[in-house]
């Protein structure tokens, strides 16, 4: 993996705050279009494939269920609302109010761990009238943000070295700390792929930091032990353990593990019915016969594989590929080693979702209930998506520094 550099040049209309005010930048230089039409783009087609998902099965005599639809829609414009307003919020702002949110986070993991609502073996949601909110899912960002302040030295001028500084030990054990705790909260839910999310996000931004080798390797020993601790352990609930066993261990013939063996086969089945053309929109066999299991959100790759085919499920990977080198891109032009740093974190959350949730469908990895970023139905998911990316929108507006002349001239 490749450092991360800042941009090597800024334009003149921006190291010349008059010849700014005189002849505007254009607009496409704050905003990345790519970015946000490959956001809206991988959204509707998500909704679409919720509504195949969830309309049910819809004859003479029945109309097809919108709710889920409806609801799906409902995430998306609220995400947007907020998405804008991270993007141009004051950077300064957040950083005086993370102390706040990051102690509320941490309030609301041990309350959802204490008296949240248990789905499928999983204490992870809280009843919001109507709506069930996930509080590890917005705790990510919590996680990015504090980590990028942690391991980030200071501001950097673009085009400066793009070696990035050492950060001290102290800083480092600090940063874990601060990683620790929702962790060891989310485990107690126990909710296994959160938690594998909130690892990844912390390794691959302790390596980027400039971390020294040996404190990296240590890292991943440490994180491989406990893994294994945890496996070994009563902390799992069974039907995590039986999950694990289907993937490790495929003679495994318990009556629990052959139940979500059963559940993988029918995704793989769904999959493999498209082709290269697929069945047709709201044709597919497996979605309209209700097969797969929760394939609205953990299982939605089913339905673009069944349905629109091979063609189409490349075409919705594709958009998820261009969305995740949008963001790689925008924490190479970054400014600051913050943003670099808080990019790149957003970047590892949504490349590790995307990989395990596809991945999991056709049986490559382990089920652990991972949401497909922008795809698969959920408000908590859809609007901590929506936000992260906003605050790369925000990353990519402020990467020429030509804010701050402004209001110094």
């Amino acid at each position: 993996m490749t450092a991360l550099s800042p941009a090597t040049s800024v334009p003149s209309s921006a190291k010349d705050p008059s010849r700014r005010q005189a002849s505007p930048d254009p607009w496409w230089l704050l905003v990345d279009p790519l970015l946000i039409l490959s956001a809206l783009a991988t959204a509707a087609m998500g909704a679409l494939l919720v509504y195949s998902a969830t309309r049910g099965v819809v004859g003479d005599f029945t109309e097809p269920d919108t709710s889920y639809l409806e609801r799906q829609v409902l995430y998306i414009a609220v995400g947007l609302v907020g998405a804008v307003a991270v993007a141009f919020a004051p950077l300064e702002w957040m950083r005086k109010l993370y102390p706040a949110v990051f102690a509320l986070m941490l309030a609301s993991l041990v309350v959802v761990a204490l008296f949240g609502v248990e789905v499928n073996g999983t204490r992870a949601w809280l009843e919001l009238g109507p709506f069930r909110l996930q509080p590890s899912e917005p705790a990510k960002l919590g996680l990015i943000f504090g980590l990028a302040m942690m391991l980030s030295p200071g501001k950097r001028a673009p085009g400066t070295s793009p070696a990035p500084p050492e950060v001290s030990l102290t800083r480092t054990v600090l940063a874990l700390a601060l990683a620790l705790a929702p962790i060891a909260l989310i485990l107690l839910q126990p909710d296994v792929g959160t938690m594998l999310v909130y690892l990844v996000i912390t390794l691959l931004m302790v390596v980027i930091s400039g971390v020294r080798a040996r404190w990296i390797v240590l890292l991943v020993i440490v994180a491989v032990v406990g893994a294994v601790g945890i496996y070994r352990s009563d902390v799992l609930a069974e039907y995590q353990e039986a999950r694990l066993r289907v993937y490790l261990f495929t003679s495994d013939v318990s009556e629990e593990s052959t139940s979500y063996a059963f559940n993988v086969e029918q995704a793989q089945i769904a999959i493999g019915n498209g082709g290269l053309r697929g069945q047709g929109l709201f044709q597919g066999t497996q979605t309209r016969s209700d097969l797969v299991p929760q394939q609205q959100t953990d299982f939605i790759f089913t339905v673009a594989g069944e349905e629109l085919g091979l063609r189409g499920a490349s075409v919705l990977l594709g958009l998820l590929s261009l969305l995740l080198f949008r963001v790689w891109r925008t924490a190479q032009l970054a400014a600051t080693s913050f943003e670099q740093l808080m990019s790149t974190g957003i970047f590892a959350m949504l490349l590790f979702q995307t990989f395990q949730s596809v991945g999991m469908t056709m049986g490559m990895m382990p089920v652990t209930g991972i949401p497909l970023p922008l795809v698969s139905y959920g408000g908590s998911s859809m609007l901590t998506t929506l936000v992260a990316l906003g605050l790369v929108a925000g990353v990519y507006r402020r990467r020429l520094g030509i804010e701050g002349m402004i209001r110094a001239h």
